[in-house]
């Protein structure tokens, strides 16, 4: 077996995922790994795959399916802002994201519910209605 230079890392798929701040724990990482919702260079692997710099990764996490390009390899979990330099999203998967969030608005908004409950003359008129008609 070849020993990585240096200045080379070798991280777990997880782990790295985990220090990415891409889930909350290794654990949740793993299960997500292994059933199928991340791919490492469009296909499926294992918790154990070691991370290389400039993989393409897909992560479906809820409603969310993000399609990122690792940058750097690293094992440590820190603050946010050092975490998103790890990786860089695709402009494809964002615009994607981007029009999936608002595909879920717009059904949401054509889906609600009335400003108010109706009043006494509107249940009134309601039931007039339905009288007349024979509903």
């Amino acid at each position: 077996m070849v020993a990585p230079a240096d200045n080379e890392q070798r991280v777990r798929l997880d782990k790295w995922l985990w220090a990415a701040r891409f889930f909350k724990t290794r654990s949740i990482a793993k299960e997500a790994i292994e059933g199928g919702k991340v791919h490492y260079n469009d296909q499926r692997c294992k918790p154990g795959r070691l991370v290389e710099a400039g993989a393409r990764l897909k992560l479906r996490q809820g409603w969310q399916e993000r399609t990122i390009i690792v940058d750097d390899v690293s094992e440590r979990r820190r603050g946010a802002p050092e975490a998103q330099m790890l990786y860089h999203e695709t402009e494809d998967s964002v615009r994607q994201r981007e029009d999936m969030a608002w595909q879920r608005k717009t059904m949401q908004a054509a889906q609600l519910p009335p400003a108010r409950r109706p009043s006494k003359k509107d249940r009134r008129n309601i039931q007039r209605f339905k009288d007349q008609n024979g509903l």
